[in-house]
């Protein structure tokens, strides 16, 4: 996992968590309607709108904004259908892609997907050809300067994580998607304030590559998360021990 670490400190250093919140707000608005189309627009009842919930709670997302895309998954405001879509593919120096989208035009994502991809250096693959490895998990995250691991340890490990790692300043508390919203209400309910909460989708196995190359696998992976429709991109990069961040684009 240090190799996820070390990309969100990475991403924390640079501001980018706060420069994206405005798209980061759109994409959660999306998940939380379809969760709610899906399943009912009852938290309690519905675990995938819960979480959602609880990923936009975490973003300081207005509650307003999220009663409002609740209301729209129920059909109360509009009637948008979203079609959830999965593209696999590679990046430079054969790092793994799995591109998880949310879309009311399947046509016009695709395209996106696949020039971005081309343009930058990757390509698109088969359904299935990265997908058998990586796993899906609950990941949350918290400054390792504002709290201790045993802090954060003890309170994870009581309400179901399955465990908890410290690399880079950054400590990761690591579930089962299903223990997920559990998880984090308990650990914001004991004073945690974390820095990042999703459920991800985790390699089982990582492929280093030396700075230059891993650079130009963080632009697509940076490109690809611009794109309105993609709500997640996961690799299977590791970043290397030496690795700096660098202003380059």
């Amino acid at each position: 996992m240090s190799g996820h670490s070390k990309w969100a400190t990475i991403k924390h250093k640079k501001g980018i968590a706060d420069a994206k919140r405005g798209q980061k707000f759109t994409k959660l608005i999306k998940e939380i309607s379809v969760a709610a189309k899906m399943g009912g627009s009852d938290p309690e009842s519905n675990a995938r709108l819960r979480t959602a919930v609880l990923k936009a709670r975490a973003e300081n997302m207005p509650k307003d904004n999220i009663d409002r895309a609740i209301k729209k998954g129920a059909g109360e405001l509009d009637n948008t259908t979203y079609y959830e879509l999965t593209y696999e593919g590679y990046a430079p120096g054969g790092v793994a892609l799995i591109i998880d989208t949310l879309t009311d035009n399947k046509n016009r994502t695709a395209s996106d997907v696949r020039s971005t991809l081309t343009k930058n250096g990757g390509t698109l693959g088969s359904t299935g050809c990265v997908s058998y490895m990586f796993q899906s998990k609950g990941i949350i995250t918290y400054d390792a300067e504002k709290y201790s691991e045993e802090q954060i340890f003890e309170v994870a490990l009581e309400n179901g994580a399955d465990d908890v790692t410290t690399s880079d300043g950054v400590i990761e508390v690591i579930t089962t998607p299903s223990d997920f919203a559990n998880v984090l209400e308990a650990m914001q309910s004991a004073g945690f304030e974390q820095e990042s909460a999703e459920v991800e989708k985790v390699a089982d196995q990582t492929v280093t590559l030396e700075s230059e190359k891993a650079r130009k696998v963080l632009k697509i992976i940076d490109k690809l998360e611009e794109l309105d429709d993609v709500q997640q991109v996961s690799s299977n990069l590791e970043l290397p021990d030496d690795f700096e961040d660098s202003d380059e684009e």
